[in-house]
């Protein structure tokens, strides 16, 4: 039985990922910003009134974990808003910047002490930061900032090596979440996958860029 902490876990993908943790007897710490009826139904220990872009709260997380150790952090808080060319709004871009990228890198820092030998790391990011991937175009924001936890994932694979915890760097797919208008694969398909990779996931293959169904992603 493993120890997992989920951020972004009140609905959506984080909540479904608690879900299957807790099924396979698993233990989930679910973090988030403010709990949900179906997160609270879970039983679980639920750490509230986290916001991931501020030290402060991040700090009173710390003192709440105090003898915990963690075997699988796992990043998945983010947000998406979509903008355009002709429609850029750079308060929303550095918003994203600040949840996605530098939100995820402070909660992995803060943390970290919880970690030991053998512990993972997890990263939900998205196809849309590939480079290659791109044919679209827009959602500058989102794209950009899901580029930079990408590199920061493959940063922390490397730094941590010496460790030995290793990071894995998982696309969910298009899910049927308030993100993307409930289009796509649905989020317990999407929890399945990831839990897939990190499970899969070793020293060898740390700091790949993974869609949860296994295929590997270009950068």
């Amino acid at each position: 039985m493993a120890t997992y902490l989920v951020t972004g876990s009140a609905r959506g993908i984080g909540l479904a990922l608690c879900q299957q943790l807790q099924e396979r007897g698993d233990t989930a710490i679910a973090v988030c910003r403010q709990s949900s009826p179906e997160l609270d139904s879970l039983g679980i220990r639920v750490e509230t009134g986290i916001d991931i872009t501020s030290d402060q709260t991040l700090k009173e997380l710390v003192q709440r974990l105090q003898g915990i150790s963690l075997d699988v952090l796992l990043n998945n808080a983010g947000i998406l808003e979509e903008d355009s060319l002709d429609h850029l709004d750079f308060d929303s871009i550095q918003r994203q910047f600040e949840v996605n990228a530098l939100g995820t890198l402070r909660v992995t820092q803060a943390l970290l002490p919880f970690l030991s030998q053998g512990s993972k790391i997890a990263i939900v990011t998205s196809r849309m930061g590939s480079l290659e991937d791109n044919s679209s175009g827009g959602y500058y924001g989102y794209r950009m900032s899901k580029v930079a936890v990408s590199m920061a994932g493959k940063s922390l694979a490397i730094d941590l090596k010496p460790r030995q915890i290793a990071v894995a760097i998982v696309h969910p797919g298009l899910v049927q979440t308030q993100m993307t208008d409930f289009t796509g694969i649905s989020p317990r398909e999407a929890a399945h996958g990831i839990i897939q990779r990190i499970d899969n996931l070793t020293l060898d293959n740390s700091g790949t860029f993974w869609h949860a169904n296994g295929e590997v992603l270009p950068w």
